[in-house]
């Protein structure tokens, strides 16, 4: 018989860096080891207890709840739940250890959460407190006292542990007598961190990573004898022979935690429980249907129909309520876009948000407004979104503008009180290449290597030995600590990093959320979460409102004002006609780049095959290039399909099994929806409603698979036993197309949202597309392109884009009166916003600026801004004769003239003409406004908003400055906007690669199918995901246009630097070309590297000519990663320095390199 140890003290990897195991690893190894209890106690957290829960309950094991708090002094307390009042006081202290770590005016700061010692007396109801671990836990006799009196003597306990540290034997004979003279047990515990041995050296790397220093380094706070791994309860009690009463003391204790977290938590949220609800539900419906289907209309008697069965679902559910008040939110959102909106009439007339997901298929949503898509019209089937055996509450998503979200959020709190409401965590997760930077930096690896290793990593694989041998050599992976990077990111893989906030998961409540899960401060100042991820929630029964951000939604909106303040038009995008002929080619010819959902390059090409023609055919489009249609077998069958019914109306298409022709008729027999793996289970495999929702659940869940396949037998039997001519081949075929939707499938509902919103946005960049790049251009980050390539597309269509000017640009991008789209301000990076809005006011309210030194003088911005403004070309019309100027914009726009036409029109493309040879010195307006800032601007910022003293200083006349060369002026544009206007790299390298015979993507044209070429550009995007079995695809962009590559696994393998790393790069392949879809042109790559150029300097930015002191501003002369540009207005202060420390341990990086744009990278279908 196994010794009566129970483990009471337990950290999982929800500790955050102090647990290296997780919870669905925790609970079979306890169980292995003979355990019939643990207790899990994370260190100030409770991310992890639902799901430890949830999994405890699934094999057997009783769950036991508690956490490990610190103290404002240092110790450490382990509290264990006793009763459900237990989990409510602690619920409410881990809210409070976490209340100030955020501080209002400290973005990016956080705090170390901890709590009072009187706080924990004042919440000891139901808890059982134990004294704390055996470095920093309670050990003086006062204290004790103080918590004995509090807790009781039935629920206070002196806590022993055993690392096998110095003096660790006298620690516990001490403790011990202390426990003797306080009259109250000693309880044994392990501290665990690992489930195993093999975890244990991860939790060392851990600890060194969390305290910012290297695995030698802190050697004092590790724990490097491995008693911190679970042992089996033998183990613990010989551990502790010397007390076995506090081994035994384990088990008596946990039979007194009753607390069971998989039951009711008292979780209701407001109107669940109005008896008034079904009236008032079916009074709004019916008022709204008279307006939607009056009197005549084609849909009237279906819709009542209709109508009437969602209401008799719902209110057999009880969820009248629930719609009500997602209804009351919109309502509530309405308020806040009209106080955002303002006067804009033009947004007035669009609505405050927009459904997305399977909601969009109720009637009741779309009489509420929760929806804008009508489901009658559109044959939308209700069962994906509610049925009458649903078990879980439905998801309803709601759509709004950034900046309607931005201000609703908080109104949300303050209408429903600040501790009723709180927005859903999220857990970012170690993938590779974060797991090799910060494992490295911990193991002391030199830092210029690790970055090369992480740069040539695919962010979600965990492949690192192979990372490691690509960048450093062969060999160097087995090679001592490289050896234990490849090991240790490998295990990392996976594992939550920290805790972060969801994208638009949001949670009230009729009770304080506190008395059921620790609430904390939020990043964004006003904001709190929930300490639980969306599948925890929903395993505690919370209704999770999502209010998402949508970026097209916000580039549509300022669109539309841009169209009502331009040309006086108002644009009712509800109103517009989805017929138009000129809209559907634009799709059909693939011409979407800044589109809505079909912009991506497998999008483009799939479009130029399944050629459109109507809102049914988008539904499907939008839908259809997803992991769960790819890998069920679904893209290429439903494409071939298609193209056959265009040839031959007669086509008969082919069903799997005649019983699923009535549920696979519109998608031509291949699953593409979600709902059609209902509907199939349902037809096909006999499942009931229940059933057939209980299967999309476990697909849509992260923790899952063995969810899945304990449906595959049911199905397949299913299905033989309903269809006797079925035999088990077919029942697995089919079993193979609906399992495909594990990865991620659409509802159709979805589809026929977003694909609304796909044609409406190509109707607005067909129809006015000025307004719509300017407005796209002010809503980055978003989409499928970084700013530089929307830029250079636009050019290629005919579109002019101006560069930033402080007298002619406002603080977002502009479209002027000709119709050129003009950079904001907003777009040099290194200024901040607030001083880019008083530099613009400023010159609204005095006039333009007249001189450096009139800029210098009233801008409000120190000396550092000003020169990233004349680093990026916005001080040249200051220093530089206005005819100059305009003669350098002439000259560029003389270069790109052979390449563009009038917009709208294609024309030919010839070689651009010789240049006219550059005089010996041509003006140097950057050089001059940086070398007169010098001398204007004090480097001594003055008062409290960082400014300078305005003084009005004569200046001496500049030297003879040399201008900068246009490779200069090209790094100087990415280093400071991340845009290059004036020329495109490819342009200024084109000369020499001509001579090697390198092609351009004009010449592509001439190339035959299987012919062999060597193509060079500047990389847009990569994409290596998942469903492509290994295969990575590439977007290059020339001074020209596109060239899809598509680089085989052993390619990769081979050149996994340059594919990964290299923002130019040369490749060299097959050409293939495909009539079917329209003439589409790609390269089957065979080698590839980094493009060189012996015809361009290779001066490091540093060596940039600048300011007097001959030095350019700190962020134009760091060398900086290439995807850093873009993430810099996004990420974490903290990030940002310590991903710049890494580049400039690596001894820095050509000029290019060190500013090329941002490459928007996609894997497993996620943006990384």
């Amino acid at each position: 018989m196994p010794p009566p140890y129970t483990e009471l003290h337990l950290h999982s990897a929800y500790s955050f860096l102090d647990g290296a195991s997780m919870p669905d690893e925790l609970v079979p190894r306890a169980l292995e080891l003979g355990y019939d209890a643990v207790a899990l106690t994370d260190h100030n957290s409770l991310s992890g207890a639902m799901e430890f829960a949830q999994q405890a309950k699934a094999l057997g094991l009783r769950a036991l709840h508690g956490a490990e708090i610190d103290l404002d002094d240092d110790r450490h307390l382990t509290l264990l739940v006793r009763d459900a009042r237990g989990w409510r006081n602690l619920c409410r202290l881990l809210t409070r250890a976490h209340a100030h770590t955020r501080e209002a005016g400290r973005p990016g700061w956080v705090g170390e959460p901890s709590v009072s010692l009187a706080d924990v007396v004042e919440h000891a109801e139901g808890l059982v407190c134990l004294s704390g671990c055996a470095r920093q836990g309670v050990r003086d006799e006062p204290t004790m006292r103080r918590l004995l009196e509090a807790f009781s003597p039935d629920a206070f306990r002196v806590e022993l542990q055993r690392p096998y540290a110095r003096h660790d034997r006298t620690l516990n004979r001490g403790l011990a007598a202390l426990a003797a003279r306080l009259g109250v047990p000693c309880v044994a515990t392990g501290n665990v961190h690992a489930h195993t041995r093999a975890r244990a050296q991860l939790q060392d790397v851990f600890v060194a990573i969390r305290e910012h220093t290297t695995l030698d380094a802190s050697e004092p706070l590790r724990r490097g004898n491995h008693a911190h791994v679970l042992a089996a309860p033998a183990a613990m009690a010989a551990r502790f022979a010397d007390h076995p009463d506090a081994v035994a003391e384990t088990a008596r204790l946990s039979e007194t935690l009753h607390f069971d977290l998989t039951q009711d938590l008292g979780y209701r949220y407001p109107g669940a429980e109005d008896p008034t609800a079904d009236r008032r539900l079916a009074e709004l419906c019916a008022a709204r249907l008279e307006d939607r289907y009056p009197p005549g209309h084609p849909h009237r008697s279906e819709a009542l129909v209709r109508l009437e069965d969602e209401l008799r679902i719902v209110r057999a559910l009880g969820l009248s309520g629930f719609f009500l008040l997602h209804h009351e939110l919109l309502e509530l959102a309405r308020e806040v876009a009209a106080e955002v909106r303002g006067p804009s009439l033009a947004r007035q007339v669009l609505p405050p948000g927009r459904g997305r997901g399977s909601s969009v298929s109720s009637i009741v949503c779309y009489l509420t407004g929760l929806s804008h898509v009508d489901p009658i019209a559109n044959r939308l089937a209700l069962g994906r979104f509610l049925n009458e055996e649903l078990t879980a509450l439905p998801d309803i998503d709601l759509d709004f503008p950034r900046d309607v979200r931005e201000v609703l959020i908080p109104r949300v709190h303050d209408r429903y009180g600040r501790d009723r409401s709180a927005l859903v965590a999220a857990f970012p997760t170690y993938r590779s290449r974060g797991a090799i930077r910060e494992i490295g930096k911990a193991l002391g690896l030199p830092l210029g290597e690790v970055e090369r290793v992480a740069r040539s990593a695919d962010g979600w694989s965990n492949a690192v030995g192979e990372d490691i041998a690509v960048a450093l050599g062969p060999g160097r992976e087995r090679e001592g600590r490289w050896a234990w990077l490849a090991s240790l990111s490998r295990e990392a893989y996976g594992l939550p990093r920290h805790l972060s906030q969801h994208s638009g998961g949001m949670i009230v409540a009729t009770r304080p959320l506190i008395d059921c899960c620790p609430v904390l401060p939020a990043a964004m100042e006003g904001r709190q979460m929930v300490q639980w991820d969306k599948d925890s929630c929903a395993d505690a029964g919370f209704l999770k409102i999502d209010l998402l951000g949508l970026g097209m939604l916000s580039a549509v909106e300022r669109c539309v004002d841009l169209i009502a303040r331009r040309r006086a038009e108002t644009i009712d995008l509800s109103r517009i006609r989805f017929d138009d002929p000129e809209t559907y080619r634009t799709i059909q010819n693939a011409d979407t780049t800044g589109v809505f959902q079909i912009e991506s390059r497998a999008q483009m090409a799939s479009l130029r095959r399944t050629r459109p023609e109507n809102l049914d055919d988008l539904t499907v489009q939008v839908a259809i290039v997803r992991p769960g249609p790819i890998v069920g077998g679904a893209v290429n069958p439903y494409i071939k399909h298609r193209q056959r019914l265009r040839e031959d109306p007669s086509f008969q298409v082919p069903y799997p099994h005649p019983s699923l022709e009535p549920v696979l008729r519109e998608t031509l027999g291949t699953i593409i929806f979600q709902d059609q793996v209902l509907e199939v289970a349902q037809a096909f495999a006999g499942f009931s409603a229940g059933e057939a929702e209980g299967l999309r659940r476990a697909m849509s869940r992260r923790r899952s698979e063995a969810a899945i396949r304990a449906y595959q037998e049911r199905f397949i039997s299913g299905a033989m036993a309903a269809h006797p001519d079925v035999d088990r081949a077919t029942a697995e075929g089919v079993w193979s197309m609906v399992a495909g939707f594990s990865g991620f499938g659409f509802p159709k509902a979805h589809g026929a949202a977003f694909g609304l919103l796909a044609y409406q946005s190509t109707w607005l960049r067909v129809h006015y597309a000025p307004e719509f790049l300017c407005a796209l251009l002010d809503e980055q980050p978003m989409g499928f392109y970084p700013p530089d390539g929307l830029v250079h597309e636009a050019q290629r269509r005919g579109l002019e884009v101006l560069p930033p000017d402080v007298n002619a640009s406002a603080v977002g991008c502009t479209v002027t009166d000709a119709g050129a789209i003009r950079l904001g301000l907003g777009y040099v990076l290194g200024v901040r916003r607030d001083e880019v809005e008083a530099l613009v006011a400023e010159r609204d309210r005095s006039g333009p600026f007249r001189s450096i030194e009139d800029l210098a003088a009233r801008a409000g911005a120190g000396r550092p801004s000003l020169e990233h403004l004349a680093w990026s070309g916005a001080c040249d019309a200051l220093v530089a004769p206005p005819e100059s100027v305009a003669a350098e914009h002439e000259r560029a726009a003389a270069a790109r003239s052979a390449s563009v036409g009038p917009l709208g029109r294609r024309l030919a493309l010839v070689e651009p003409p010789p240049r006219a040879p550059a005089p010996a010195r041509r003006p140097a307006p950057r050089r001059a406004a940086l070398w007169q800032l010098g001398v204007a601007a004090p480097g001594v910022r003055v008062g409290e908003q960082g400014t300078q003293l305005a003084l009005a200083l004569p200046l001496p006349p500049a030297p003879d400055l040399r201008a900068l060369s246009d490779w200069e002026r090209l790094v100087a544009d990415y280093a400071t906007t991340g845009v290059a206007i004036e020329h495109h790299p490819m342009e200024l390298l084109r000369r020499s690669l001509e001579r090697g015979g390198i092609a351009s993507s004009r010449d592509l044209d001439a190339v035959p199918h299987g012919g062999r070429v060597r193509i060079g550009g500047l990389v847009m995007a990569r994409q290596r995901p998942a469903t492509a079995n290994g295969v990575t695809f590439l977007l290059l962009e020339d001074e020209f246009g596109t060239i899809n590559l598509i680089v085989p696994p052993p390619v990769y393998a081979r050149h996994r630097l340059a594919v990964r790393a290299e923002p130019l790069v040369l490749a060299e392949g097959k050409l293939e070309r495909f009539a079917s879809a329209g003439g589409a042109i790609n390269v089957l790559v065979d080698s590839m590297r980094a493009l060189e150029s012996p015809d361009q300097p290779a001066a490091p930015v540093a060596e940039l000519p600048g300011v007097a002191s001959g030095r350019v501003p700190d962020q134009a002369s760091e060398p900086t990663p290439l995807d850093v540009i873009q993430e810099r207005k996004v990420r974490a202060a903290r990030e940002e320095r310590e991903e710049q420390e890494l580049v400039a341990a690596a001894g820095g990086a050509s000029d290019f390199r060190a500013v090329a744009p941002p490459v928007m990278s996609f894997t497993q279908g996620r943006r990384r």
